[in-house]
């Protein structure tokens, strides 16, 4: 596959994803609006926290860090194009899940108590207290849909269908905005007064809880047909005694390890962010920093997670066949195109971070409740860069199956994150307690980001680094350019406040971000980086196409 392929194969799943993102920053603007952004949004947003915790780890983890190699694998070298293997790790995986998730509803109340701060076992804050438990056992459910649709699309991207995985959370996110339309038609925006700080009512709780659940179910339904016509014909096997399935498990033990160390990382964030609200006040907790934080995954999810799937199944390929100087410059070419886009956003999502939130969470009246959000998404603009080495690197490790060095790798960035985030939070007022987070965020992915680029390049020897400091070097002298052209298009509309509404916000962002984009497009132009070109080029034949 050229790189040009991969871009294409890239183009089609960054499409379904940008749909997937809008809708998705539509559903968090409406549960801004719905539930505010202090005590009563996290008592949603803390209760939905598991199941999304453990999609993230098993879609950069057990399945697609293990199973993508072994089904490379197996439909290259079985017979039957790895049905048989791929029916046993869906029968095993459903039991797995299944029995998790069980667990998970029974013990609900006692996972709780991990990731709350104690101020929730006060006495006033019992109702509280109840109003999550059982949002958090209406949420619970989607642990199992979550890894199906995870496992399910992993068995299409094996067979290289990208697109459908891309796609079917925006029926997942339709059902959410459905959800949110129906609570505010019957209860109304939550406004700026105290019922921010209220508990939710079991009708509240059953409208919140199952709408989310209900909006999983609908992503894994979609792919089914998609995996029918992939030819993957799925029967139940319970035959688990597979050589290569054994082999597939003994892998996942360090991926298990690695999901246990990003866990306790986790675990601590939520725990520190949830005291930024219990109070009450002005704090920040964890509506901002999740909101922030999807808000900075929308370039990782359009063009990151894009081109590492595409390029997983070849690096699978290039490591089952020992050629790893192809290996290391697969990873370096694409890391650089996924730069290409992301070192813009972290450079220009800082100066325009007001706008942004503004744009986002100031709808009914919420001018103020948005500027709470600015710091947050300032901080995480270049956390993304880090973050964006570090993923890459990793998909590098994962195809070498190096799983136990991902977990030591993944063991220093998760104790930066402890490190950092308890040292700052508990003395920082609580208005700061999300910036803080990101700060601590950041601080560990720029460890993971050294640590793995480091470790990668000695193992295939070599990521391409002279043509990666160069495409640096070239982009930091476009993007000071780019940076001050966003800045002077902000500071010449400054007049329109500092909390303006959210059109007014949008047209102010729009056009200060898109100044910093003309002149990127003519800078890359004009020092030739052709990462960028690459990208622009791509697009546009397929538009012309379209």
């Amino acid at each position: 596959m050229s790189d040009q392929r991969i871009l294409a194969s890239s183009a089609v799943m960054a499409a379904g994803t940008i749909f997937s993102r809008a809708s998705g920053l539509l559903r968090s603007a409406l549960l801004v609006v719905a539930l505010g952004a202090s005590l009563r949004g996290d008592l949603f947003a803390i209760a939905n926290t598991l199941p999304n915790m453990v999609y993230i780890l098993l879609a950069g983890g057990i399945f697609n860090a293990v199973l993508v190699p072994q089904l490379v694998r197996r439909i290259k070298d079985d017979p039957d194009c790895g049905d048989a293997y791929a029916s046993r790790v869906i029968t095993l995986s459903a039991l797995f899940l299944g029995a998790v998730t069980v667990l998970l509803v029974v013990l609900a109340p006692l996972l709780l108590r991990l990731y709350l701060d104690d101020g929730f076992r006060d006495p006033a804050r019992a109702a509280h207290l109840e109003s999550i438990v059982t949002l958090t056992r209406w949420c619970l459910p989607q642990v199992f849909f979550y890894g199906m649709f995870v496992l399910v699309g992993q068995v299409l991207n094996a067979r290289g269908r990208f697109g459908p995985m891309m796609w079917a959370p925006i029926a997942n996110n339709i059902l959410s905005v459905a959800m949110l339309g129906t609570y505010l038609l019957v209860w109304g925006p939550v406004g700026n007064g105290p019922l921010q700080e209220a508990a939710l009512d079991g009708t509240q709780e059953l409208v919140l809880g199952l709408g989310s659940t209900l909006g999983i179910v609908a992503q894994l339904v979609v792919l089914v047909p998609y995996l029918r016509a992939s030819g993957f014909s799925y029967r139940p096997r319970f035959d688990f005694r597979d050589p290569e399935l054994r082999k597939t498990l003994s892998l996942g033990v360090w991926t298990v390890l690695f999901v246990i160390a990003t866990q306790a990382a986790y675990l601590v964030v939520v725990k520190l962010a949830s005291g930024g609200t219990v109070g009450g006040g002005d704090g920040t907790g964890y509506v901002v920093y999740s909101n922030s934080l999807l808000i900075m995954m929308v370039p990782h999810s359009i063009i990151t997670v894009s081109l590492a799937t595409a390029i997983l199944p070849r690096l699978s390929a290039y490591a089952h066949e020992g050629r790893l100087a192809e290996l290391g410059a697969t990873v370096g070419s694409t890391l650089r195109t996924s730069l290409a886009l992301v070192l813009p956003f972290a450079v220009l999502l800082p100066l325009v971070a007001g706008d942004v939130a503004a744009a986002a969470f100031s709808w009914g009246g919420g001018e103020d409740r948005a500027a709470g959000f600015a710091p947050t998404l300032a901080l995480f603009g270049p956390a993304l860069v880090f973050f964006t080495v570090h993923y890459f690197m990793l998909r590098g490790f994962y195809s070498l199956e190096m799983t136990r060095l991902v977990f030591f790798i993944q063991l220093g960035v998760s104790a930066t994150n402890i490190a950092v985030a308890t040292a700052l939070v508990p003395h920082r007022p609580p208005v700061e307690t999300a910036p803080m987070l990101v700060i601590a965020y950041g601080s560990s992915y720029a460890v993971g980001a050294v640590a793995s680029f480091l470790l990668l390049r000695r193992t295939v020897g070599g990521l391409e680094t002279p043509q990666l400091v160069r495409f640096l070097v070239r982009m930091a002298v476009i993007l000071v350019a780019a940076g001050a052209a966003t800045w002077l298009v902000e500071l010449s509309m400054s007049g329109l406040g500092d909390r303006p509404g959210p059109l007014v916000a949008l047209v102010r962002g729009g056009l200060s971000g898109l100044a910093g984009c003309v002149v990127l497009l003519l800078g890359a132009r004009l020092l030739r980086v052709r990462e960028v070109t690459s990208l622009v080029d791509t697009v546009a034949a397929r538009l012309r196409r379209g």
